[in-house]
């Protein structure tokens, strides 16, 4: 443990990176801990961009009535990397996901860490990341652009298809097949 605070009456445990999957552990198999539930897995990125960002778990110990807030801490310019805590808890598997989504932050040892919410093909980075655009790293009819370069006609319809400027670029056959309503493939 780095530190431990309590504020209003929950705590906070500091813990080394290296060491986070052997602490979450022992807090799951103790008898005198018993944390058997994992409420969420984020992370916090601050407006200071020297300090580092914080991947949070929270713990519950139903048995014993208790919460317990779980953070590491991983300095920027280093790789953004925690272990992951998928064999403890089978329901860190989504939670992780959407942290690696929206943060970047890779759980090493997850069975299946891929984009959640965004994607596969999504380049412009991390949402969530306070140097991510706001307006992303692409115009919306940039983005619709290099979706619809992946066969558009499958996936949506006129209604979808709402950016007249990327519908202009279209091939005349491309745009004749998504007024028509037609579907490739079907």
């Amino acid at each position: 443990m780095q530190r431990v605070d309590v504020v209003w009456g929950e705590t906070t445990v500091f813990v080394d990176r290296a060491r986070v999957l052997e602490i979450v552990r022992w807090l799951h198999d103790d008898p005198t801990q018993q944390y058997d539930y994992l409420s969420d897995v984020t992370a916090v990125e601050y407006r200071d961009l020297d300090r580092p960002i914080e991947v949070v778990w929270h713990l519950r110990s139903l048995p014993h009535r208790r919460f317990l807030r779980l953070k590491t801490l991983l300095p920027k310019g280093q790789p953004l990397a925690v272990p992951s805590v998928w064999d403890v808890y089978k329901g860190a598997d989504w939670l992780e996901r959407e942290c690696y989504d929206m943060f970047g932050i890779r759980f090493e040892g997850h069975p299946d860490l891929r984009r959640l919410l965004m994607w596969e093909q999504y380049k412009e980075g991390y949402p969530l990341r306070k140097d991510f655009p706001l307006r992303g790293r692409f115009s919306r009819s940039e983005q619709l652009r290099q979706i619809l370069a992946q066969n558009p006609e499958a996936k949506y319809s006129m209604e979808e298809l709402t950016v007249l400027e990327a519908f202009d670029e279209l091939s005349l056959e491309q745009r004749n097949r998504l007024r028509s309503g037609e579907k490739v493939g079907e």
